[in-house]
C-alpha cells in the first residue's frame, strides 16, 4: 500500500511540477494536484486536517515551508517548493 501511494505521489509531483510555469497561480497547482490524486483513486491526506484548506503546500521564494496555495501568480525566476 505504501509503495502504491508513493507512486501516486511521485507522479502527482511530476505532473504539478511540469505545470509550475510563470503565469499560473499556486491555487491552480493545488486544484490540479487534488484532481490528479482523486483521479488515481486516492484522497489528499492533509486537506481539511485541523482546518488545513489545501491539498499541497506551495512556498514561493522566501517562504520557508507550508505555504497555503491561493491567488499568488508565479513569476519568471521565482523559486517554488511543493510538498
Amino acid at each position: 500500500m505504501l509503495r502504491h501511494g508513493g507512486a501516486i505521489l511521485r507522479a502527482c509531483l511530476e505532473h504539478v511540477g511540469a505545470m509550475a510555469v510563470p503565469g499560473i497561480t499556486t491555487g491552480q497547482l493545488d486544484a490540479a494536484a487534488e484532481t490528479f490524486i482523486r483521479d488515481h483513486g486516492a484522497q489528499p491526506a492533509f486537506k481539511g486536517y485541523q482546518g488545513f484548506p489545501a491539498t499541497i503546500c506551495a512556498s514561493v521564494n522566501e517562504q520557508c515551508v507550508h505555504g497555503i496555495p491561493g491567488h499568488r501568480v508565479l513569476l519568471e525566476g521565482e523559486i517554488l517548493s511543493i510538498d
